[in-house]
């Protein structure tokens, strides 16, 4: 099981949300250096998977949207794994609805969404699949509502996402 350190959680819980949840984030990501792998994923429980899939999500949506986040490959491990049922249980369960919309657009245009491209092709694709543009939008609306209560669950299931070391 990961540890994490009492003082810190409790020191990043005064802080926000957003740095309470990223102390177990931060500690998922050094256990699989960084980078998620077929090779490391066994180093993470369920529970722990969802945080950090809910991590490339956000920030990739910050970043670019669903095309990004497709075309920076986690299309598989958001839409391909039970992220949105975890969401679901979590209590996130407007982010969860909009997981299951947008992956009613991913599976008939996975092929073309994970697809290498050009730049020009990869920006491209951002008018090409508009239809997520509504998507991103509700997102944006939901997301510190969301994030609350993603949360509120870790903070009440904390052994759930890691061992908590005085």
């Amino acid at each position: 099981m990961i540890q994490l350190n009492d003082k810190t959680i409790s020191a990043a819980s005064e802080k926000g949300m957003d740095e309470f949840l990223q102390v177990f984030i931060d500690a998922y990501l050094e256990v699989i250096d960084g980078k998620l792998t077929a090779e490391n994923m066994n180093k993470l429980n369920g529970h722990q998977h969802t945080l950090l899939a809910w991590h490339f999500f956000t920030s990739e949506m910050r970043e670019g949207g669903f095309v990004q986040l497709i075309q920076n490959g986690y299309g598989g491990y958001i839409f391909g794994n039970p992220f949105a049922k975890a969401l679901r249980q979590f209590g996130a369960t407007e982010l969860s609805k909009l997981i299951y919309k947008a992956k009613e657009i991913y599976d008939p245009n996975k092929a073309l969404l994970e697809r290498e491209t050009t730049e020009v092709e990869f920006n491209a694709m951002f008018v090409e699949f508009e239809v997520f543009d509504e998507l991103e939008e509700k997102y944006f609306e939901m997301e510190e509502q969301q994030t609350a209560l993603i949360a509120a669950y870790v903070d009440d299931h904390i052994a759930d996402f890691g061992e908590i070391i005085q």
